[in-house]
This record gives structure tokens, sequence and C-alpha cells, in this order.
């Protein structure tokens, strides 16, 4: 019964010529109700005696199908490249096909109008590595060690040795990714762009600055996410503001503003207390779309460990920090319906969404 088996399968194996094919053929012997594979459920109905021997000869013939399978399999995929090489040739000589006029990026045109925005309302641009080092991702903006963000389904962690090739660093600016030294033992994708914060206060102090600082970050982060709200890497803004007496009031008014001149004056806002390691307290600010209220950024007043962590001295100032995902307010602004769009390289979708 194996033999005539295994000389079946070899010879409509031998016999197909194209991949669809094969793999009809994968499933008629190896799927869930495959001919093999019924043959291997009948080793529950045996003898314990008879169970080794069966079990054996019905292995040999799945490996060897198998092997038979994948074999094929290589030799028509090579045939279909040649075959496909030899028809699908490019005239080289022949002069470039005009192309229409290109279009910005939904995001690149969101990041302007909030570089505008911030700009116009005294924050100060300012950027960092997208390798970060634990101590500036999680431990300086007093993220304890449990914390669920800092766990390996959430966060992408990279080898703490850095790469033998990078380039030397020069001019004290963000020459390589490694930028800013590894204070914290392990490195990781950032996050969010709140380390920039950390590493701009330091530098400031380490200069002999005091507050005010009033500052803003921009660029990717990364997350261990995919739907059609989230993406493993996506783009923040978050801005921040210390200095003497700043109290939630600031805040609201700041909120306000940058709210009303990205998305107009004709959006209902509402602030919900929620909670971050890194504010205290901690809202989170939704806008009313059609008939619903839709998170659109998450804000609070500087947690004072953060600002003891910098060396900034919480008796004496105080601040407040916001942050969005740009292409959470790109969706929202614009109408587009999926986030997985944005980095699918479909000219038909930037021809449609572009500027």
């Amino acid at each position: 019964m194996f033999e005539s088996l295994k000389t079946q399968s070899l010879e409509e194996i031998s016999r197909v010529t194209d991949t669809r094919a094969l793999e009809d053929l994968r499933v008629k012997y190896l799927g869930k109700k495959g001919l093999v594979t019924a043959e291997m459920s009948k080793i529950a109905t045996l003898l314990p005696e008879e169970k080794k021997a069966f079990g054996a000869q019905v292995n040999a013939v799945r490996d060897e199908v198998t092997k038979l399978l994948d074999d094929k399999k290589e030799q028509l995929e090579e045939s279909e490249i040649n075959a496909r090489l030899e028809t699908e040739k490019v005239d080289i000589t022949l002069p470039a096909r005009p192309q229409p006029e290109g279009k910005i990026h939904p995001i690149a045109k969101v990041m302007e109008e909030i570089t505008a925005i911030l700009s116009g309302l005294g924050f100060e641009f300012r950027d960092g590595p997208n390798i970060e080092d634990d101590y500036h991702n999680f431990t300086a903006l007093n993220i304890p060690e449990n914390h669920p963000a800092r766990q390996m389904h959430d966060t992408f962690y990279l080898p703490s040795a850095p790469p033998s090739n990078l380039p030397p660093q020069a001019g004290g600016g963000f020459s390589s990714p490694l930028a800013g030294g590894i204070k914290g033992g392990l490195r990781v994708l950032r996050t969010h762009t709140s380390p920039v914060q950390i590493r701009a206060m330091e530098n400031y102090i380490k200069d002999g600055a005091k507050p005010p600082f009033r500052i803003f970050s921009m660029g990717r982060t990364y997350r261990s996410d995919s739907d059609m709200t989230h993406t493993p890497m996506f783009h923040q803004v978050e801005a921040l503001y210390i200095d003497r007496g700043v109290n939630f009031g600031h805040l609201k008014w700041a909120v306000n503003e940058f709210v009303t001149q990205f998305f107009g004056s004709e959006f209902e806002m509402q602030f919900r207390p929620s909670f971050f390691p890194f504010t205290e307290p901690s809202a989170e600010v939704d806008i009313r779309w059609g008939d619903r209220w839709l998170e659109i950024m998450g804000c609070g007043m500087v947690h004072e460990n953060v600002l003891k962590n910098v060396g900034v001295n919480p008796e004496e100032y105080s601040g407040f920090a916001f942050g969005a995902g740009i292409e959470r307010m790109a969706m929202l602004k614009y109408n587009i319906p999926d986030l997985r769009q944005f980095f699918e390289s479909d000219l038909r979708w930037l021809q449609h969404y572009g500027f």
C-alpha cells in the first residue's frame, strides 16, 4: 500500500508544470485531509506492538513525498524565473516616460504644519538618536523596571555592544544612531520622543543654562505592534515647557492653541484624567469627531522625579509636556482610514492624499 502511494505521488508530482498545481498536490498528500495524513491517523487505532513499525513506514513515506514536493517546487520556481528573464526585457535605450509632478507625503505635510505651529508658540526644535539607551528611554522618565512598556512584547531591544563599524561622532551632533553614549546598558529603538527632551535638558544644565526651557521634538518611534491603527514604526511630536510657576492652566492653553491651529476652531475638545509615569497630574485630550470622542494626545505636568533626574530643582521650577502621534493627527485631519497605507509606497494613494 505504501509503495503504491509513493509511486502515485511520484508520477503526479513529476507531471506538474506550475507551482499552483504543485501546491494542490501538497494539499492532496500532506494537507489536513491528505492521503498521507489519513494513513498517519490510523496509528491511533493499531495495537501497541503494531504502532512502531507502521509509524516508521508512514513517516518514511511522508518524508519522501515532502522531499519530492520541495525539489519540484525549487525546479519550477527556477524555470519560472528563467522564463520571466527571457520575456520581461527592458530596452534601456528608450527615453524615460514622462512622470507627473510628485506630491508631498501626508506625514511630511503634517510635520511641516506642526513645526510652524509650535515654532509660532515659542518652542524650539531639538533632535535625538533613534537608538536609545535604557536610561534615557525609561529610567530618566520615571518609568519603573516592572512597567509593561519595558517588556519584550512592547519594545525592540538591541544587542548591548555597539557595532564596530560605526563612524566616529564629530562636532557633538547626532552623526550616528548611538550619539550621546550608552548610559543605561541596554539599547532600544526609542519607544517615544521623550528621551530627546531628557537629553536636551541634560545638555542645558551641563552648559550652565537654567530654565525657561521651551522645546519640541519630532521623529520616528518604534513599538512592537501592528494593525489598522498601529505600526511598528510611527512618528510622534512632543512639546516641553519648564519655568517658574508653570501650572495646569498654562498646559491647557498651550494644548488648546495647538489643537485649534491644527484642526480648526470648529472642533470641540475635552481633557480626561489619565496616568503616565513621567507626568503628574496627567490627562488625555479628545476631540469630538462626529458623534464620538477620539483621543489625539496625552499631556500632564512634568513629574518631579524627571526634573531631578536632569538636574532641575522641582522646588523652584515646574513644567508641562504634551505629545501626539503624527499619523493619528493626519488620519483625523485628512480622513485617511488605514494607518498601514502611509508606508505602502502606493503611488495611487499618494496621488490621492498627497499635497
